[in-house]
């Protein structure tokens, strides 16, 4: 089956997946989630194996389940993007309230950053080439949204 769509085009692996079965203490009389093992094997690379375990609702396929796994790339892609633009791996902290607080701002910025994006993008004021990267003062590649900061400022004073 296919992770999805790749660089070079769709991402084929040998995938097993099992239930397992459910835990009274968790899912009670009538569980309305299944737990699930996955696994991916490569087909040029045999010898490699990933491992998954997955909750899932109860009509959950295992095509759902290989859909969603293979997205895991684009959520590291984004998490790169907020460590690179917004801090999000900046934190010196002692305790949990503070990194939590530094957490949820660093992510509040990300949101905002994309959605900044999306307007631009629909106003023409940004060039996209990459959905999930914001380029700072420097270019760090060409894959990223080109953001010209006066041209968005100039939008909102307009409206």
């Amino acid at each position: 089956m296919s992770a999805g769509p790749g660089a070079e085009g769709e991402r084929l692996y040998d995938w097993a997946a099992a239930r397992l079965p459910s835990v009274w203490e968790f899912d009670g009389d009538e569980p309305t989630r299944q737990r699930w093992m996955l696994a991916r094997r490569s087909i040029s690379r045999p010898d490699e194996i990933a491992y998954y375990l997955a909750c899932a609702p109860l009509e959950a396929t295992v095509a759902d389940l290989v859909r969603v796994a293979g997205c895991r790339w684009k959520i590291e892609e984004c998490f790169q993007s907020a460590k690179n633009e917004c801090g999000l791996g900046h934190y010196e902290v002692r305790r949990y309230v503070g990194w939590y607080r530094h957490i949820t701002l660093a992510v509040l910025a990300h949101i905002f950053l994309a959605a900044m994006a999306v307007q631009g993008h629909e106003k023409g004021v940004i060039r996209p080439t990459h959905p999930t990267s914001w380029t700072s003062p420097r270019r760090n590649s060409a894959v990223c949204w080109q953001l010209d900061p006066a041209a968005v400022l100039h939008h909102a004073h307009t409206r």
